[in-house]
């Protein structure tokens, strides 16, 4: 397999393919090297004007976000496909990496939280949220959205910044969608039925160390499950990206294995949590990027229940004050600096369908992440490594929304795997 391709229209996704999957290297383009220079000019700027706003933390978080954005193309880490291929042929590997994330970030997490640690004097909190009816519907619809949007809210970000198109369409209306949610939060939260916010380290009285056993069991249990279900289905492989034959090299351009991503992301949100004192999330900005155009466009957004109190305080400053929305400019950045390096940044045409899809997908996630408190980011990895209840009930539903999609896909023209899938 060459270069070419990378642009087929879910390029920027690791696909299963049945085929044995060779370890020689694949080749590159040569680097897009004035991309890659005005990107980090780019950077440099935002993070002096982050600097200007906020001070030394924001604009620390911008390059925490940069690095978080470069990690998940270098390794395509998906969250929408992992889901898919999971359950269209049984492909676990994905699945399997996301066993190693969170169980890096769940014993680095259980750290932070018993010592209290932090870098800048904040006390870190972790991402705990309540488990009630909308946690399911919108956990539920967030997995359809995924998979008609063709990625999740970070697979949004870094596929944007990557140079796919269709991916623009899909931010948009998760911003629009966000907006929706957050003008319907209150009938979610106080009319329809809920439970409280459940800790597996305090809310049980298990403690973080005993928590933390729990989860490494569920981590290990899923690990060795997702094997024996895709030797059952006899699952195809995914296949292989371009990368360089240097590991050194690796590093900058070419793709790196899940692993290695898992663990670099697992870091990168505990540094995020010592760092601004709460993990890792990525929607609550385009709730405030959409909300900030409607009260441009003349919709008074701040008799809002999502806007209470503090939070609407957001509306009045700069975006530049919210770490969020900071760390989401990192990631676009990151992600292009990683696309340009592997001179593979090269927008493509778009299909109709699949700008549809983009559409629907969209409003979907968006809507869905903010019933969810969060999205595969905020609620499924900050949410288990900040060992909350809500973050496994977002997993289930997300899962079962998945699958209800793949059968959506092909009415899209959106490809679904197939057990016979192989390489060209």
């Amino acid at each position: 397999m060459g270069v070419t391709e990378l642009n087929t229209k879910e390029s920027l996704q690791r696909e299963p393919l049945k085929a044995q999957v060779s370890l020689t290297p694949l080749s590159l383009p040569s680097p897009q090297t004035l991309l890659v220079v005005g990107a980090i000019i780019v950077a440099g700027i935002l993070s002096i004007v982050s600097y200007h706003y906020a001070g030394f933390v924001q604009g620390l978080l911008l390059w925490i976000g940069l690095l978080l954005g470069f990690t998940l193309f270098h390794a395509r880490f998906g969250f929408t496909s992992a889901f898919r291929n999971f359950l269209a042929v049984g492909n676990g590997q994905a699945i399997r990496a996301h066993m190693i994330l969170l169980a890096t970030a769940t014993t680095l997490f259980a750290i932070i939280f018993a010592t209290k640690f932090s870098l800048f004097g904040t006390t870190p909190v972790g991402n705990i949220s309540p488990v009630g009816t909308s946690l399911i519907v919108g956990s539920f619809i967030f997995g359809i959205g995924m998979q008609l949007g063709n990625g999740c809210a970070s697979g949004t970000l870094y596929n944007v910044g990557g140079g796919r198109l269709e991916m623009i369409i899909t931010l948009l209306f998760f911003i629009i969608g966000s907006v929706i949610g957050a003008w319907h939060f209150d009938f979610w939260m106080n009319d329809t039925p809920s439970l409280p916010a459940i800790s597996l380290a305090e809310t049980t009285g298990f403690g973080y160390f005993g928590g933390w056993l729990v989860q490494m069991a569920l981590f290990t249990v899923i690990f060795l499950f997702t094997l024996r279900y895709e030797k059952k289905r006899q699952a195809p492989l995914m296949k292989p990206l371009p990368t360089e034959e240097s590991p050194w090299k690796r590093i900058f351009r070419g793709s790196w294995p899940l692993w290695v991503a898992a663990l670099m992301l697992a870091v990168l949100n505990a540094l995020t949590l010592v760092t601004r004192g709460h993990p890792w999330g990525v929607t609550s900005a385009f709730a405030l990027w959409g909300s900030k155009v409607a009260l441009f466009l003349g919709i008074d957004v701040t008799n809002w229940a999502f806007w209470a109190e503090e939070k609407g305080i957001a509306l009045e400053r700069s975006v530049f004050h919210d770490t969020t929305s900071v760390m989401n400019f990192g990631i676009l950045l990151g992600a292009f600096i990683a696309a340009t390096l592997g001179g593979i940044f090269k927008p493509k045409r778009v299909q109709w369908k699949t700008i549809v899809a983009a559409v629907i997908g969209g409003l979907l996630m968006g809507y869905g992440a903010r019933l969810a408190f969060g999205c595969n980011i905020g609620a499924y990895f900050s949410g288990i490594a900040s060992m909350s209840v809500h973050g496994w009930v977002w997993a289930v539903f997300a899962l079962a929304g998945s699958y209800i999609a793949l059968y959506l896909r092909p009415l899209f023209g959106l490809s679904v795997p197939k057990k016979n899938d192989h390489f060209c």
